[in-house]
């Protein structure tokens, strides 16, 4: 459940915030009652993903050609 505060609150009690967030709480930060940003905990990527996102990506670049040599693509780029 995300949690509304307002700028000044936010700015004043910004230590005990992070402390919050970093247990996995939400807030969002408003000014004049309007939304303007939003504290949220910030997320590792796990090595298991990655290692999954290249293994992926490997298998999609099979078979697939730039048609060309790339340093030759990258030369006629310099001409």
């Amino acid at each position: 459940m995300t949690k509304t505060i307002g700028a000044f609150e936010a700015k004043t009690h910004l230590s005990a915030l992070l402390g919050k967030v970093a247990k996995g709480a939400e807030f969002t930060i408003t000014k004049r009652g309007k939304a303007v940003a939003r504290l949220v905990p910030a997320t590792q990527a796990r090595r298991v993903d990655v290692d999954k996102t290249i293994a992926r990506l490997k298998s999609i670049r099979k078979g697939t050609s730039l048609g060309e040599d790339w340093k030759t693509l990258r030369d006629a780029g310099r001409r």
